[in-house]
């Protein structure tokens, strides 16, 4: 049963990372793409935006991949915590703890289940 609990932590995480990246990247999901992403990095300092919104993407996208792959979990997990990372003291830090505020609680549970899976595999179901 653990190997199927991971499965699913795995799935469900990698893949809404996922879609955060193909928002920020395609515009997809009803995200703003590269242009609008961009735009919005640069109004909170974050510069050059559509560059940085392209590696933010991008760490999405991959690193979600492969952590609902199984492939490369650690790797994946790294990626996952460094987007959250910045999230956080970027973005989030400065409205507290609860999300329902905008502040850093989501992207703590996020690094945490990406560093638990790394800590512990990612179970037997993997992509190869």
């Amino acid at each position: 049963m653990m190997n199927l609990g991971l499965l699913v932590i795995r799935l469900i995480v990698g893949l809404i990372m996922a879609g955060h990246g193909a928002q920020k990247l395609f515009g997809w999901f009803g995200g703003y793409g590269l242009k609008g992403t961009g735009g919005w990095l640069e109004s909170i300092g974050v510069k050059p935006g559509v560059l940085m919104a392209a590696i933010a993407g991008l760490l999405e996208l991959v690193g979600g991949l492969m952590f609902a792959a199984g492939v490369f979990t650690p790797v994946a997990a790294a990626m996952i915590v460094m987007i959250m990372l910045v999230a956080m003291f970027k973005v989030h830090a400065q409205n507290g703890f609860w999300v329902t505020s905008n502040g850093i609680e989501y992207n703590l549970v996020l690094i945490a289940i990406a560093v638990g899976v790394a800590l512990i595999g990612p179970g037997a179901y993997v992509l190869f």
